[in-house]
């Protein structure tokens, strides 16, 4: 007598099926639990690094003979934020390793910018770099927060011609912070939970290098679709669609893929409130760059729990930051842009993700939903 899983019989596994699926009440309210944070002390220790690496270089660079190079210099910081959950001895090298690919990714686009390339090659390589750097992460199990990290770099700086003086003072500005982040990483090593201890997640299994390849690929697809979609519709932040439509598709499954894109559209909507509170008191740089580190730290404190939670406080972040390199360029206009962009690149991460799933994922995505139905899961 043959035995069918139980998915195959109650949840068809075709995409319309997995389209279903994920529009189910269930799905959203799976999007919006919370759930417990796993070794919050080294999550929190990250945060107060970039933080702690934001507030002794920021004001430097803005004292400094440079300072039109201190949004570049904030991007330096984020390096800290890596390597949280890395074995014993093995911080350093990653936070090092996320420090090349931060400058990299500077200049890279900058380069582009350089060169004068039309704004559409620059989203083809965006794109690329997207899917380049997702299988970097992947490979280097590098953990949170991600090729995010590296993408927002490209993204801010790609653009109008910039001078070949520039293209190496961004690169550099990245590269002191970035540094800097690791010298006070690694004086606050001791701090941290090591992988091996209680309570700190294990790291995920490596997959085989041809899964990396295949997700890495399907990513700088998503890329491109959304930022040639928000291009054409006028977007003057057409990188910002790219990253709502990465943190989409990179979820290792299906449904995790619609939280995401849930949680950030939502997440951007309240934060995108926030920001524009904040710029409407026109704050002052010091103001800003406070405010900067105090968001660094809250998101990596609440980021664990919930997806939305972290981005209510992520959008201000990066929306601060844009202000930081541009106070005079960045308005309240990029604020709803912000949301929209969002929006477009997540619907667009989540049908192509679901366009081009596998059997499996969409049988495992089955599964799923029947033990949520059933309760068990």
């Amino acid at each position: 007598m043959s035995m069918q899983g139980p998915s195959s019989v109650a949840f068809p596994a075709r995409r319309i099926d997995a389209a279903r699926h994920l529009l189910q009440p269930r799905q959203f309210r799976e999007s919006m639990a919370l759930s417990a944070q796993q070794a919050w002390r080294n999550s929190a220790l990250a945060g107060l690094q970039a933080a702690v690496t934001a507030l002794v270089a920021l004001p430097l660079v803005h004292l400094s003979p440079w300072p039109h190079l201190i949004g570049f210099a904030s991007l330096g910081a984020l390096v800290a934020l890596f390597g949280r959950f890395a074995p014993r001895g093995g911080r350093g090298r990653v936070v090092l390793q996320c420090a090349f690919w931060q400058v990299a990714a500077v200049l890279v686009m900058s380069l582009a910018a350089w060169s004068g390339l039309p704004t559409v090659a620059q989203l083809l390589l965006l794109a690329l770099l997207s899917g380049l750097f997702f299988f970097v992460v992947a490979t280097g199990r590098f953990g949170p927060p991600g090729a995010l990290i590296f993408v927002f770099a490209a993204g801010a700086s790609m653009g109008h011609t910039v001078p070949g003086a520039e293209v190496a003072e961004r690169a550099l500005a990245t590269a002191a912070v970035a540094a800097l982040a690791w010298l006070i990483c690694s004086a606050t090593e001791i701090f941290r939970r090591k992988a091996d201890a209680e309570g700190v997640p294990a790291p995920e299994p490596l997959r085989p290098a041809s899964h990396r390849a295949i997700a890495a690929l399907r990513i700088a697809l998503g890329s491109l679709v959304a930022a040639l979609a928000a291009h054409a519709l006028g977007a003057a932040h057409p990188a910002w669609a790219v990253l709502g439509a990465m943190a989409v598709m990179q979820g290792p499954h299906l449904h995790i893929s619609m939280n995401r894109a849930l949680q950030r559209t939502l997440g951007t909507a309240v934060g995108a409130v926030i920001v524009w509170l904040i710029l409407q008191q026109a704050p002052s740089l010091f103001t800003v760059i406070a405010l900067l580190a105090g968001l660094q730290f809250a998101t990596e404190m609440i980021i664990g729990a919930n997806y939305a939670l972290g981005q209510i406080l992520v959008t201000p972040m990066a929306l601060l930051m844009s202000y930081l390199a541009a106070p005079h360029a960045a308005g309240l206009a990029m604020v709803p842009e912000r949301v929209l962009d969002t929006l477009l690149g997540a619907a667009i991460g989540i049908a192509l993700a679901v366009a081009c799933s596998s059997l499996d994922d969409r049988r495992h995505l089955a599964g799923h939903q029947m033990r949520r139905a059933a309760g068990t899961d």
